[in-house]
């Protein structure tokens, strides 16, 4: 692409076409209006493409566009924070927020648990797990929070173990396990690009340097750079050595397409709001059956019978219309489908990522292979990591692009921008993000 423009009449296109891009976001808002009331359709996929071919079907995914409302004069690449919810789902929020208003109390004394435990057997479905091993959670952090916490039997003689990709929040937690029962928390170090094969590789050699190890945090994808961790690779040699593990699934669930089970965890968390497009305030707590007596109930709370995962966590009042979209949002998703979901994302982020590799001044970061990556990926140029750094760059794209990203930090090589497309992104705005960066290595 360099070779065909020169860097002034490259920014000029830059600038012609996030105005026309504008534009086409204000239309479609307008148009969708309308749509979303008199033609409720759903796209279907006729020709029975497979997940990576409908991946490259343009006119599909403007199809599913159709269902999100999309704001004008920004093309937003930070959808990792929490996910739109598209309009159907949208709806249904709102008129739950109505009922909910009108019959308040009432409605929430006499029938909301029935109809909250509906929402989290259905939660219990998606996920391939049993409704008793559910608990809706307000978020990934309050259900991984809690495990951590409330993890029972630690003496000064273990090791915990917890990663650089781990939530920033997480590793603070960890640390003050090790501070709390005085032992040892350990951190280990992955590498900022890697294989399936080389992440399993330093878990197996950590599980050996710290045979005292007995709890870790394991998390299935990472937020600063979207890399996928071997979970049920590391679980099986983990468990061999009696290690148990708590798995962060805040990003992964809706980015990827898998079942509980396929991870081979005892607990896990996750978000709804995100990659599930449920409202914000959604998420879930997993704890396998017979795993509950090693993690107290939540300080106030009793379970004798070490059977109720809800005794682990306590949301108390709660947004009543959130957890009743839940329902809406998971019919949403499975009618674009997860593995469909799953392939165009990462066909989204195969669209830079392999332009960007190739640009000497940019340092692409997460998976080298397939099953390492998602449709998450992060960047930073070469030789600056800094968060001044990566601040500056960030702003740049923003201000001179029109293009929104976000600074991650916590990685131990340093801060990075992540960019996180979602279904109603097009191929085009990925391109004009690869401009954004050609343009970048010419002015530098």
């Amino acid at each position: 692409m360099s070779a065909e423009f020169t860097p002034m009449n490259r920014r000029k296109m830059l600038k012609t076409m996030a105005l026309g891009a504008a534009g086409t976001m204000a239309y479609s808002t307008l148009s969708h209006a309308t749509e979303a009331v008199t033609t409720p359709n759903f796209p279907l996929n006729l020709q029975n493409l497979s997940p990576q071919e409908l991946a490259q079907d343009e006119s599909f995914w403007a199809q599913i566009a159709l269902f999100y409302d999309k704001a004008p004069n920004i093309i937003n690449l930070e959808h990792g924070y929490w996910g739109k919810m598209s309009t159907p789902v949208q709806s249904n929020f709102i008129e739950n927020t109505q009922m909910v208003n009108k019959h308040l109390s009432v409605y929430a004394r006499k029938h909301y648990r029935n109809d909250m435990q509906l929402s989290s057997n259905e939660v219990a479905k998606a996920l391939g797990a049993k409704n008793e091993e559910i608990a809706l959670t307000r978020n990934a952090s309050e259900s991984i929070h809690n495990l951590i916490r409330q993890y029972k039997g630690l003496t000064s003689r273990d090791t915990v173990l917890y990663t650089d990709i781990d939530y920033p929040s997480f590793k603070d937690t960890m640390r003050w396990l090790g501070d709390t029962n005085n032992l040892k928390a350990v951190e280990l170090t992955l590498p900022a690009q890697a294989t399936q094969q080389q992440i399993l590789d330093i878990y197996i050699k950590a599980f050996e340097q710290y045979p005292s190890t007995k709890l870790m945090l394991l998390t299935h994808v990472s937020n600063q750079h979207g890399l996928v961790l071997p979970v049920a690779e590391i679980a099986k040699v983990a468990k061999q050595k009696g290690i148990d593990i708590i798995c962060d699934c805040a990003q992964s669930w809706g980015l990827l397409d898998f079942k509980i089970t396929d991870l081979n965890v005892d607990w896990a968390g996750f978000n709804l709001h995100k990659w599930i497009g449920s409202p914000v305030g959604v998420g879930a707590l997993y704890m396998k059956e017979r795993s509950l007596e090693k993690v107290h109930p939540y300080p106030g709370e009793h379970d004798a019978s070490n059977t109720n995962v809800n005794a682990r966590v306590h949301m108390a009042t709660s947004n009543f219309a959130s957890i009743l979209s839940i329902p809406a949002a998971l019919d949403f998703h499975h009618k674009i489908g997860g593995a469909n979901k799953e392939a165009r994302l990462l066909y989204l982020q195969n669209l830079w990522t392999s332009k960007a590799r190739k640009m000497q001044h940019i340092e692409v970061l997460g998976g080298l292979d397939k099953a390492s990556s998602t449709g998450m990926a992060s960047f930073r140029l070469v030789g600056q990591s800094s968060k001044e750094e990566v601040s500056a760059l960030q702003k740049r794209l923003e201000l001179e692009f029109g293009i929104f990203t976000v600074i991650r930090v916590g990685l131990a090589s340093g801060c990075c921008i992540r960019i996180t497309p979602q279904v109603f992104t097009t191929a085009h705005n990925m391109h004009q993000f690869v401009l954004a960066l050609e343009e970048i290595a010419d002015s530098a």
